[in-house]
């Protein structure tokens, strides 16, 4: 019989720029006395990730460029923030008043980059959180540093929670993942009815 046991780790300790998130993961998993074993799949949040990989910058670091204050005044946002927003971004699709729609660098299309302002720590004038610049780079070092010090195969995904353009609300999304197949092409095989 195949299961599916979800397990969240309580009380996980704030992440810092330049943790080993590693040892914070193990640490954290060892103290809610669950071993890993083969196939087991950590889901990270990104924040964590981002956070350990110096993501979190202080907006008086930003220096915005004449587009990103243009459209700063058009999207009544700050021009930093636009800034960086725009540095994360292949192409801006579509603009108005409280929203950015990008195509991020990584290829994913949403609102402001994914770039996350809640539940990080500000400096006195203000931070903003990046996405991790190689998710999947990430979850692969992850995972290959378990399997290293535990001997133990398992799979990483990074999840975000990422709105929709275009609509309200937000989905998880895993946007960087190791050890497990993300698509499983189908084409040409048969379905259920031949």
């Amino acid at each position: 019989m195949k299961e599916l046991i979800l397990r969240i780790i309580p009380n996980f300790p704030m992440i810092k720029d330049g943790d080993d998130l590693l040892m914070v993961i193990l640490n954290a998993i060892d103290a809610c006395n669950y071993t890993l074993v083969n196939g087991d799949i950590l889901i990270l949040a990104q924040k964590i990730v981002s956070k350990a990989e110096s993501r979190l910058i202080p907006l008086k670091a930003v220096d915005p460029g004449q587009k990103a204050i243009d459209l700063a005044i058009q999207t009544d946002k700050d021009p930093r923030l636009v800034q960086l927003i725009l540095d994360e971004s292949q192409e801006v699709m579509r603009s108005k008043p409280g929203v950015i729609i990008v195509r991020h660098n990584l290829g994913h299309v949403g609102a402001n980059a994914g770039i996350d302002q809640s539940n990080i720590e500000q400096d006195e004038d203000g931070s903003a959180l990046l996405l991790p610049k190689d998710p999947d780079g990430s979850a692969e070092k992850i995972k290959n540093r378990i399997l290293k010090k535990l001997r133990v195969n398992v799979g990483v995904i990074i999840a975000d929670s990422m709105n929709r353009p275009w609509r309200l609300g937000t989905v998880g999304e895993a946007i960087g993942c190791a050890g497990i197949t993300v698509l499983d092409d189908r084409r040409g095989k048969n379905d259920l009815f031949g």
